[in-house]
């Protein structure tokens, strides 16, 4: 009798379960992308999450979208601005600040020649070749072949002079098809330097190529820039 009883309330228990549904398994977690508000409509995504708006250190990983969910094609170390991050609608240039939101990216660029697979637009880095971020100029947070007049040097990156840094990179769609001056320039997914950036995301040379040989425009990949929580938690974006 007591066996017959004990058996029937483990099939009871099975029902129960069955009827709530399935149960989390022990370590397993539901990938990034699927915990955002927008991945920017693509099959492919870029992350790059810091633990705080403080932080200049943290995570880079990039996604592809396989049928209905999301699947990392890789991931590596990143650094952010020496200044930390804040949302992209309120940074003021010089600060040093990672702009969080989501992005585009427009096309890619490099002292050095496109790895093998680069399906992006590349654009070779030449000796004339100059970022303006002179407020006051007409080419403000654009690529210039030969410094304009209005584009102070002073005011701008002459891209030649950043070996380690733009020896590959990715530009990042922030405050560029309509800037809004004073809010900054030249905002890049690059090769890490010696430190943290100047607002830039940056990883190593080997994770740069191995991003820039997987990104594939025709399946329109954007990037995600923010934080493990609060107000700039990438989940926002």
């Amino acid at each position: 009798m007591r066996t017959l009883l004990s058996l029937g309330s483990v099939l009871l228990a099975v029902v129960a379960t069955v009827a709530a549904g399935p149960v989390a398994t022990a370590g397993t977690s539901v990938p990034l992308p699927e915990r955002m508000a927008d991945t920017g409509g693509g099959g492919q995504l870029i992350t790059a999450e810091a633990a705080s708006t403080g932080a200049t250190t943290g995570r880079v990983t990039w996604w592809d979208r396989r049928g209905d969910r999301w699947v990392a094609a890789g991931s590596a170390d990143a650094r952010f601005g020496a200044g930390g991050l804040v949302p992209g609608g309120e940074r003021e240039q010089g600060t040093s600040t990672t702009p969080t939101g989501l992005y585009d990216l427009p096309y890619a660029f490099g002292i050095r020649p496109a790895p093998a697979g680069t399906r992006f637009a590349y654009r070779p880095v030449t000796d004339r070749s100059w970022w303006c971020q002179d407020n006051d100029s007409r080419a403000y947070n654009r690529w210039v072949e030969g410094l304009p007049a209005d584009c102070r040097a002073a005011e701008a990156e002459h891209l030649t002079s950043y070996g380690s840094q733009y020896a590959h990179a990715l530009v990042i769609g922030f405050n560029y098809d309509r800037p809004v001056r004073g809010r900054g320039a030249g905002i890049f997914l690059h090769v890490n330097g010696k430190g943290a950036t100047a607002g830039c995301v940056s990883v190593p040379a080997d994770a740069m190529s191995r991003i820039l040989a997987w990104a594939d425009p025709a399946r329109s990949p954007h990037i995600a820039v923010g934080t493990a929580s609060g107000r700039t938690a990438i989940t926002n974006y």
